[in-house]
């Protein structure tokens, strides 16, 4: 089923006759629009091949109409607002019960409510988000695309990394070489080193990259609206016995869980799994974070591998899988790559090296 229809089929069994999407990523994700606003208007039952409505203003009448496919374009100026010309678009069609995402404001709720003639606004929940957790083979193909870009940006990046270089200097290096090649960032970069890269979510700094420290990257190229998410950590200059045994004990965490990646596995089942080989060397306990989170059109997709995740995987479900320890004072480690459910096993969308490099 195409996307469209898997709506209309969750808007059918919740006896919905409409369901109207808002949410900017939901919206990009439905039609492949890129602007910043629109809403899709969707019959839960085309009507001589009626799927409904795009809603969009005057800034993207020429944009919506050459990106959107299966909907009518409709689109309104001022001094005309949005609850109005929703408004009169649900009343000339007789809109009765139409559904709508979680993530609506209780005054946009309230708004909606005092102006419209709709029967029913009911409420789908995150049922419109989860949608996003199966991917199709041509997303599975534009995130394995971002995590090409993004290995050949690491791999750049390694023929860089020296003592004396800046964090800040390296994150640029990294921007540019993505932005380079015609994507976007998929998110601000982490680029943390020596007792910065104990931040797991740290911010480049003016530090200097030193001898002995960890340096953690972060980072993933975004491409035609997927994103990749890739994490690696080196140590500059020269490693020690205690640098080697917290990378190795990361990374025999991470293949491990890997390893279990598999239709039917429950997300909070391989989380646990990781800990477990990092309980190995006593490293549990620096390790707070998830193991990892669904991945897609946002660098956060829907599903979770954590401690309280409900999450069952499915074939065609793209996970993030990356543990890490951080020790305040020394380092930490994080080891992150993009896997997809296959019923034959695990999918490493990423090739960058992950035994321990030592640069330069």
């Amino acid at each position: 089923m195409t996307k469209l229809e898997r709506l209309q089929q969750v808007a059918r069994e919740a006896g919905l006759e409409w369901v109207m999407v808002s949410e900017a990523i939901n919206v990009r994700w439905l039609t492949g629009f890129t602007g910043s606003f629109g809403y899709a208007i969707v019959r839960a039952e085309p009507k001589e091949g009626h799927n409904g409505f795009f809603v969009t203003d005057s800034r993207y009448t020429i944009q919506a109409k050459q990106q959107i496919q299966d909907l009518e374009t409709l689109w309104f100026a001022s001094p005309v607002r949005l609850e109005g010309f929703l408004a009169d678009l649900f009343a000339e069609h007789k809109i009765g019960r139409i559904g709508f995402e979680s993530t609506v404001s209780f005054a946009t709720h309230q708004a909606w409510k005092a102006k419209f003639s709709v029967s029913e606004l009911v409420p789908l929940g995150s049922k419109v988000t989860d949608l996003r957790m199966i991917k199709s083979e041509e997303e599975i193909q534009k995130i394995h695309e971002a995590c090409k870009l993004t290995d050949a940006c690491f791999d750049r990046l390694t023929q860089l990394i020296q003592p004396g270089m800046t964090e800040f200097d390296l994150q640029l290096e990294l921007e540019f070489f993505i932005r380079r090649h015609r994507a976007e960032l998929a998110f601000e970069p982490i680029v943390v080193s020596g007792a910065n890269s104990a931040r797991p979510h740290g911010k480049a700094t003016d530090k200097p990259l030193e001898s002995g420290d960890f340096l953690t990257l972060d980072f993933g190229a975004k491409v035609d609206g997927y994103c990749a998410d890739l994490t690696r950590t080196v140590v500059v200059g020269a490693s020690t016995d205690r640098h080697e045994e917290i990378y190795n004990q990361v990374l025999k965490a991470q293949l491990a869980s890997i390893d279990a990646i598999k239709p039917g596995a429950h997300g909070k089942d391989i989380d646990a799994l990781a800990r477990e080989v990092l309980n190995q060397k006593d490293l549990a306990r620096f390790f707070g974070h998830g193991l990892g989170h669904g991945l897609g059109v946002y660098v956060h997709d829907p599903g979770s591998l954590s401690t309280a995740s409900t999450t069952v995987l499915e074939p065609m479900m793209v996970f993030t899988v990356e543990p890490g320890v951080y020790i305040d004072g020394f380092g930490g480690v994080r080891i992150e790559d993009d896997i997809v459910v296959r019923p034959e096993g695990p999918q490493i969308l990423n090739t960058s090296p992950k035994e321990l490099l030592v640069l330069p």
